[in-house]
């Protein structure tokens, strides 16, 4: 029996020595297997005689049983440890901080951020918004708006013309948001009060202009609007939009074809901060508008009678009051879709502009 022991002993040091499920399966063949060791010792029951198979086949069989223990021993515990090993090797740390979401990582871009605030404001005044096409005809731009054919004042915009139609009408991108107080005014009657926000075109391109920007226009037309009105609503707009308590404003005469009187706008501020202009002190004036009273040519393009009614209007550019607000120096960096720009300068998403939780909370 000493070779069956010796046998024995050796497969057991096998078993004990395999060091993963593929090792202890080759154990189990080179013993169980068709051509195994043990498989071979019990290929020779048959020439036995019954005395030997009573001995020696017992102690062959018992061979067989204790082997094929030790290896389904051996391989649950390999196989658990395998599952250990790997349940260590993917551990999910679940302290790390999670991915933010989509919403969080959003953000809104500051001009629709400057239209959100400005339209808080101004409906609080009880005005609405109005829009127009951005591609407009020659009478909306200029003609009815006071620019007559040939005049000089068409060359105070770099217009962007089309070719000429079947009828010889060459159309432009527009070159202010002033058409649609014509096409208002054609399309309801007075009282008038809406503010028009949206896209201009001029051939334009600097570091403070772009041949595509914002523009933002009021208009008030009724039978008794006047300056002293436009001055308070003008006082009222840019202390709420700029936060501050208190602004100083002047009014210079200019030149609009569509406005007599017109006036720029300047509001006092302090510039010693660099690209950040505080508003409400200091001794600086910074022109932020133009304005005036509606030309009476411009309200009988419009269909009303200027001995009836009167208006008036005024205009500033959205991405400039942006950049003054929130100390941007460049204004082409707004169309460069700069994701990291962006991330730095944009606004939350969730965050609505209100007059009680702050406009650029």
């Amino acid at each position: 029996m000493s070779d069956l022991e010796t046998l024995k002993d050796n497969l057991l040091a096998e078993v004990t020595a395999a060091g993963d499920e593929a090792a202890i399966e080759a154990v189990r063949v080179n013993a169980l297997g068709k051509k195994g060791s043990i498989s071979e010792l019990l290929k020779t029951l048959g020439t036995m005689t019954p005395e030997e198979r009573q001995t020696r086949g017992a102690a062959i069989n018992a061979l067989k049983t204790d082997i094929f223990a030790a290896i389904t021993a051996r391989k649950s515990d390999l196989k658990d440890a395998a599952i250990a090993e790997r349940l260590a090797r993917e551990t999910v740390d679940i302290s790390l901080p999670v991915r933010s979401s989509p919403a969080e990582r959003g953000r809104i871009h500051p001009i629709s951020q400057i239209i959100d605030e400005i339209t808080a404001i101004f409906a609080d005044m009880g005005f609405s918004i109005a829009e127009g096409p951005d591609i407009e005809t020659d009478h909306y731009n200029f003609t009815a708006l006071n620019f007559p054919e040939g005049h000089p004042a068409r060359e105070m915009h770099d217009t962007f013309f089309f070719n000429p139609d079947a009828n010889g009408e060459r159309k432009v991108l527009r070159t202010h948001t002033s058409p649609v107080q014509i096409r208002t005014m054609e399309a309801s009657s007075p009282p008038i009060r809406i503010i028009i926000p949206g896209k201009t075109y001029r051939q334009d391109s600097d570091a403070t202009h772009s041949p595509m920007f914002h523009q933002v226009e009021g208009l008030v037309v009724d039978t008794k609007s006047n300056v002293a009105n436009m001055r308070w609503i003008l006082e009222e707009f840019c202390k709420t939009f700029f936060e501050v308590d208190d602004v100083t404003m002047r009014f210079r005469p200019s030149f609009f074809p569509f406005t007599e009187p017109s006036f720029e706008v300047d509001i006092q501020c302090d510039r010693s901060s660099g690209p950040i202009v505080k508003f409400g002190e200091g001794t600086d004036w910074m022109e932020i508008l133009g304005c005036g009273m509606v030309h009476p040519n411009v309200l009988r393009a419009g269909g009303l009678d200027p001995d009836v009614y009167q208006g008036f209007a005024w205009g500033m550019g959205l991405d400039r009051i942006a950049m003054l607000k929130y100390g941007m120096p460049d204004l082409r960096n707004f169309f460069d879709a700069d994701v990291r720009w962006m991330s730095h300068y944009g606004f939350r998403p969730l965050d609505m502009p209100t007059l009680f939780g702050g406009l650029s909370a």
